[in-house]
């Protein structure tokens, strides 16, 4: 055989193999590193060879190559226009003491803070979100609830109850907000047994839903979050729950409610029940102007739990805190400072010539209106995410910013979403937040194991 022939079967044989793999347009090589401290590192080889961080191509912002100007972000931004923006360039990200906690904006999906985001943390009573959510889906309000002697009974000690026993007869919507203002445990149950039969039932209907939402690290055992070593989720699934949750106008108009009557029942007589949240109810000194609803949560194990949605100037939040101990309100509350500054909400920041793209050596920084450059920060410049490392380069290729949370940056520092990377011959897919998804099925169909691999 003629070395030309030889030539024609090598790459007849090359197309082949690439053409079994799934196609997802952009797939630059890169090679994580799980367990280290996030640093990035890019093949020089093969399909990879060219991008930063090999020797023989610079990749520019969004991959806008420099026409002499300082540099391009997105498709057309240029330093010297004062109409560019960039939100919150200067503002500094919060300080957390619960253990975990996500900052999500609900209009996009994006996390736009997360401590220990993927870390697995009994619920508590947050879980009735999920409860609400499902109830809402499939019943009407007016249909009636009869309490069973299995729902009313058998709870943890000091378990929460509005007093239902055995017979006693609610419609949904008064079951709601007994579910919620009151977090009423037993009121949990019964509704799970309205809706699908058994507690275990309702428990499959609600880990079904919390895949299909996204979630990648969560299983329920029971509708209220009572302590189960079975039951648990993390800030960045409870962060995508709430955000269908809030979505839901009936869960939306009852998780708003300061308060509501609740009608005599066998044992106890007609009585009105408050909203725990106390950031939602105005005569409370941890009021926050713009909380349009949430939910508390409580247990030994858990510790508090709150999820929070808040909503300003067209920008929503939802705020999540896990395993506090009493600092849920602070916490939450310097989360969504924070969330409303980043996004904007009235105080975009304006570019001017001081501000913008700059390039030294192989390197890209961005420099703030101030004129100090970014560093240790997310920025949202041009509708795309980028992070700046502490020494204020643009980061690029793997970085995972909070324990087993991993993201991936762009040849161009665009956050990659909705996107598949191959390293070293494995594929990895980066959801719709940015976060890599593990032991799952992605959107378009395939299965991921519990590293974030696509298992062939």
């Amino acid at each position: 055989m003629t070395k030309k022939s030889l030539r024609r079967c090598s790459l007849a044989i090359v197309f082949s193999i690439l053409a079994s793999m799934p196609t997802y347009g952009d797939v630059p090589v890169v090679q994580p590193f799980p367990g280290s401290t996030g640093q990035n590192t890019e093949n020089s080889t093969g399909p990879g060879a060219g991008l930063p961080g090999s020797s023989t191509q610079t990749t520019e912002p969004a991959a806008s190559q420099s026409t002499g100007n300082t540099a391009n972000s997105g498709s057309s931004v240029s330093t010297g226009n004062a109409a560019n923006t960039a939100n919150a360039s200067n503002v500094a990200q919060p300080q957390i003491a619960s253990e975990g906690a996500v900052l999500l904006d609900a209009q996009t999906g994006t996390i736009l803070y997360g401590k220990n985001a993927e870390t697995r943390y009994y619920p508590a009573s947050i879980t009735k979100l999920m409860t609400a959510l499902l109830v809402a889906e499939r019943t009407n309000l007016s249909d009636t609830v009869v309490y069973s002697k299995t729902a009313t009974t058998n709870m943890e000690s000091g378990a929460v109850t509005l007093g239902l026993v055995e017979g006693d007869r609610l419609t949904v919507e008064q079951s709601l907000y007994g579910l919620m203002l009151k977090s009423a445990n037993e009121v949990a149950n019964g509704l799970a047994e309205h809706v699908s039969g058994s507690v275990s039932g309702f428990a499959a209907l609600m880990n079904a839903k919390a895949k299909e939402l996204g979630c990648t690290n969560t299983n329920f055992v029971n509708p209220n979050g009572l302590t189960n070593s079975g039951h648990y989720t993390t800030p960045r699934d409870m962060a995508l729950i709430a955000r269908a949750a809030f979505q839901n106008d009936k869960v939306r108009k009852v998780t708003s409610t300061v308060s509501y009557q609740i009608p005599a029942t066998k044992k106890a007589g007609a009585r009105t029940i408050t909203m725990g949240h106390k950031m939602i109810n105005s005569t409370d000194a941890r009021y926050y102007p713009g909380v349009i609803g949430g939910k508390t949560g409580y247990t030994s194990a858990a510790g508090n739990t709150l999820v929070t949605c808040a909503e300003k100037n067209g920008v929503r939040l939802i705020a999540v805190v896990m395993k506090s101990k009493s600092t849920h309100y602070a916490d939450t509350k310097a989360l969504l400072d924070y969330g409303f500054s980043v996004k904007g909400s009235g105080n975009t920041l304006t570019q001017n010539s001081t501000g913008g793209w700059e390039k030294s050596g192989s390197h890209w920084y961005y420099k703030r209106q101030d004129g100090n450059k970014a560093a240790s920060q997310w920025l949202n410049i041009d509708g795309a995410d980028y992070y700046f490392n502490p020494d204020g380069t643009m980061a690029t290729g793997w970085r995972e910013l909070s324990s087993g949370t991993w993201y991936y940056l762009k040849p161009s520092g665009a956050m990659a979403r909705n996107y598949w990377v191959e390293s070293s011959g494995l594929w990895y897919y980066l959801g719709g937040d940015g976060i890599m998804l593990k032991n799952t099925t992605t959107p378009d169909g395939y299965q991921v194991n519990g590293s974030g691999v696509w298992v062939k």
